[in-house]
């Protein structure tokens, strides 16, 4: 199978995420997360298929997210307005997310990420 690898090519994780991939000869497709957004239909699709709550998918310890104030914000916005926002700026998106026929995983958790495609 292979997948679609949603990064930010300067963060330390997705570096840590490639390379966990390619240790377990995992294929997959790069995408570079500011350069090539996700839409607000693909995040939709990818929260619906990862099980994750939607604010799995902010980048909460990013710089824009606190600029600007989403952690306050956030709970009173409906899910397609926080879809249209994430669809905005890459930087708001949790990275690196790893994008399957049937799994999406979102940030890298290596035991997570073990369990998901060696199990």
């Amino acid at each position: 199978m292979n997948f679609l690898f949603v990064e930010y090519p300067k963060c330390s994780t997705c570096q840590k995420a490639k390379k966990w991939l390619d240790a377990h000869g995992v294929s997959y497709d790069s995408r570079s997360i500011v350069e090539q957004n996700p839409s607000a239909a693909e995040l939709k699709e990818w929260v619906a298929r990862s099980g994750l709550p939607l604010k799995r998918f902010f980048n909460t310890s990013g710089r824009k997210y606190q600029a600007l104030g989403l952690k306050d914000r956030l709970p009173q916005m409906s899910e397609a307005e926080q879809l249209e926002l994430l669809a905005t700026d890459g930087m708001l998106v949790k990275r690196p997310l790893l994008v399957g026929s049937g799994l999406v995983l979102a940030g890298f958790r290596e035991k997570e990420w073990e369990a998901a495609l060696e199990g």
